[in-house]
């Protein structure tokens, strides 16, 4: 086979593959990422558009302006600068974020962080193409903030894969972007390798990971719905250990797959909550009353000392549930803190168990 024949072959594959992936994936958020308002998805779509666009490019160089490798080269840069920066303005919409970067990515800068580079090199890539000559060390700026990319992209995937407990696919994202890397190096070598072929291999890998992050997107949303009070069904246990210490135990029921998910809690907040279940089993009213902030140090007792007690009971509540660092507080402290308790509505800091008395087990 030529090189003309492999080039056009590389560029066809490459407009219909990205083409149906990127459809694909805007499929996902319009069935799901929609409703979310979330746009994440729809900016790793637009990014492997990208390379749709730069394979059909490929082939209308190859097949009707062959002459014109300037052209070529400089509309190619500016795709994979934009499948870049597309790819950055995902991150924000990342559910889960490494720490270290969550203040950078998150932060109202994030555009300026990663649009300014993204001028800076697409400028003198346009020039490149207009003049026909560059900078040496400006004449590859693409490949440059793609290594940008794909440092944030590498970490923020294995933190998405590792808080959702699928290690395996954080592996294999991490030897996704380790591909990539090593065919960007290639691009600013004189190396004779195959590039179309290297590119065609990390491109479909990244295309998966994508998908797969996408399924383990819609995985969570099934598994970590919270489900409301009177679907919930909780029981108390508390029994002797082989270590001969009381083990306190709180068994829920409701969550999708119909396992019963048992939590360990120590005995100071199983003891609080076993107070919100007793009170809801035996009492017509049920509330608990919270000390106020300002209260008068007295003889009088609350039933719960300040909110304080109620955060840590929700945040052992969800460690148990879903695994310590792998919830948010958005899509399951809040709903969870929605079906557990109620609060009064005259306001009278006084809260009570949300879930019907006959769904609990003492």
């Amino acid at each position: 086979m030529t090189n003309y024949e492999i080039i056009s072959f590389y560029g066809w594959w490459q407009f219909a593959v990205c083409l149906f992936a990127f459809v694909a994936l805007l499929a996902v958020w319009w069935h799901i990422g929609k409703r979310q308002n979330d746009f994440g998805q729809v900016w790793l779509a637009l990014s492997v558009l990208c390379w749709s666009i730069s394979g059909l490019l490929e082939v209308i160089f190859t097949e009707i302006a062959p002459e014109s490798e300037n052209l070529r080269e400089g509309w190619r840069s500016i795709l994979s600068l934009f499948n870049s920066l597309f790819i950055l303005l995902a991150l924000p919409w990342f559910r889960y974020l490494p720490k270290p970067l969550k203040q950078i990515i998150k932060s109202r800068y994030w555009t300026y962080i990663v649009g300014l580079p993204f001028l800076f090199s697409l400028l003198p890539t346009i020039n490149k193409m207009v003049s026909g000559r560059a900078i040496i060390v400006i004449s590859e700026l693409d490949v440059y903030y793609a290594f940008l990319t794909l440092g944030f992209l590498g970490y923020v995937l294995w933190e998405s894969f590792a808080k959702r407990r699928l290690k395996a696919l954080a592996w294999l994202s991490l030897l996704c972007i380790l591909i990539t890397l090593i065919a960007q190096l290639y691009k600013l070598t004189d190396s004779s390798i195959n590039l179309p072929l290297f590119s065609a291999i990390f491109k479909t890998c990244l295309i998966m990971i994508f998908f797969a992050l996408a399924l383990s997107w819609v995985k969570e949303l099934s598994e970590s719905v919270i489900p409301i009070a009177e679907r919930l069904k909780i029981k108390f246990i508390s029994q002797n250990r082989s270590d001969g210490k009381r083990a306190s135990i709180v068994s829920f029921k409701g969550f999708p797959g119909n396992t019963e998910r048992n939590i360990n809690l120590t005995p100071a907040l199983f003891n609080l909550f076993l107070k919100f279940a007793e009170r809801r089993k035996n009492t017509a009213e049920a509330w608990l009353e919270i000390k106020p902030k300002n209260a008068v140090a007295s003889k009088r007792e609350y039933d719960i000392n300040d909110h304080n007690q109620i955060k840590r009971l929700l945040f052992a509540l969800l460690d148990g549930l879903f695994g310590k660092g792998n919830w948010t507080q958005d899509h399951h402290l809040k709903p969870l803190k929605e079906s557990l308790f109620e609060m009064s509505a005259q306001r009278e800091r006084k809260i009570r168990l949300a879930v019907p008395s006959e769904n609990i087990s003492l």
